[in-house]
């Protein structure tokens, strides 16, 4: 794309009053981006070029992608809203924006230890059966699910997280160690200019995104009027799958995915639930024959067959066994490769512990890939 052309599609859509929809129109009306602009100033004020040529030259600094709708790199899942971003900000690896099979997994914010420990381990096994997690990395269970896909696949496992956010602001700042392994690993992506701090209107912009990137969404823990069920409400509005984890009725947080399964959500206890479904949308058998396997460092069009491999995580462990694990593990910190080394565990069972312990309070992820235990 010329770099005219890019100014006038930032410069458009950061005009006040000029959404996704007024976009479009615009150019329906009109056919090219120089006409568009002559049009919307006739009725506003135009975002000021300078600032626009400012916004391109921070991404660049920045490593940020800017990804347009006439972009071939633009999610093919996007495009069939009425009203996709224009403009995507993207940083990490681009590739996953047209990956085949993904689900997204949100959820309460203040999520209890067990709904968190569901979310990581349903987010683990989705990734090691080649299916790309995408949450919105909060608090809660968006943010277990992204560490539990950063896990698997030896600890490179990709995810990617929807921000209500510029790309470049880490939110909530208690995720900023969360942000940078996912910009690491995976794909962070947002449709805010860059520095756009968190404001409660973007969330729900936010979420049509993610219900839109994926085969289906995942609901793990949740209010009757969340986000997560607008996420899921949209989901269902593109004829998309929706998952459900069910809880108790005395639980406030079970409330919204216990209605979604009686309004007809698939009933989800593991990952296995959702392989299914996605098995028969792909018109193929996943469990105990054949996958479609794409692995994450390959280009779309290269796609294998072979024989899917159940994981099994254990969603509990003993507290002996989580014991015997902590005591291997230094305040000052271990190295992950080593533990799992030394713990004689097998991986799957290792970082389902690793898991539990961390989301219990007990550990803590330092940089240099090590594991300390947290004193107190």
């Amino acid at each position: 794309m010329e770099n005219s052309d890019l100014l006038d599609i930032v410069q458009l859509i950061n005009t006040d009053g000029v959404g996704p929809v007024t976009f479009y129109n615009y150019l329906k009306k009109v056919g090219n981006l120089g006409d568009a602009l002559e049009l919307a100033a006739q009725k506003r004020a135009l975002y000021p070029r300078e600032m626009a040529e400012i916004e391109l030259e921070k991404a660049e600094k920045l490593g940020v992608q800017i990804i347009t709708y006439n972009d071939k790199r633009y999610p093919q899942n996007l495009l069939e809203l009425n009203d996709a971003p224009p403009v995507l900000y993207a940083l990490g690896r681009t590739e996953l924006l047209n990956y085949p099979l993904s689900v997204a997994i949100v959820g309460a914010r203040n999520a209890t230890i067990g709904g968190r420990k569901i979310a990581s381990r349903i987010a683990y096994d989705l990734t090691e059966a080649d299916v790309l997690a995408v949450s919105g990395m909060a608090r809660g269970i968006d943010g277990a699910a992204h560490k539990g896909a950063l896990y698997a696949k030896s600890q490179k496992g990709a995810t990617v997280a929807v921000l209500g956010t510029g790309v470049d602001v880490p939110y909530p700042t208690e995720n900023t160690e969360l942000y940078n392994n996912i910009r690491d690993n995976g794909l962070l992506l947002s449709e805010l200019p860059l520095g756009t701090a968190a404001q409660i209107s973007n969330f729900p912009r936010r979420n049509r995104i993610i219900a839109a990137l994926t085969e289906g969404t995942l609901v793990v823990e949740a209010g009757v009027h969340s986000g997560s069920l607008i996420t899921a409400k949209l989901a269902l509005e593109q004829g998309k799958e929706v998952f459900a984890v069910p809880g108790s009725p005395l639980e406030i947080r079970s409330a919204g995915p216990n209605q979604l399964i009686k309004e007809g959500a698939l009933l989800t206890e593991n990952a296995d639930d959702i392989l299914n479904v996605l098995s028969m949308r792909q018109n193929q058998l996943i469990k105990e024959q054949k996958t479609l396997r794409l692995p994450l460092d390959k280009p779309r069009n290269q796609v294998n067959i072979s024989a899917h491999k159940e994981v099994s995580i254990p969603l509990t462990e003993t507290a002996d066994a989580d014991v015997k694990l902590l005591d291997l593990i230094s305040y000052e910190g271990v190295d992950i490769d080593e533990l799992l080394r030394t713990s004689g565990l097998s991986q799957a069972d290792f970082f389902a512990q690793i898991l539990d312990l961390e989301f219990a309070g007990k550990i803590e992820r330092h940089a240099g890939n090590k594991i300390a235990k947290i004193k107190g």
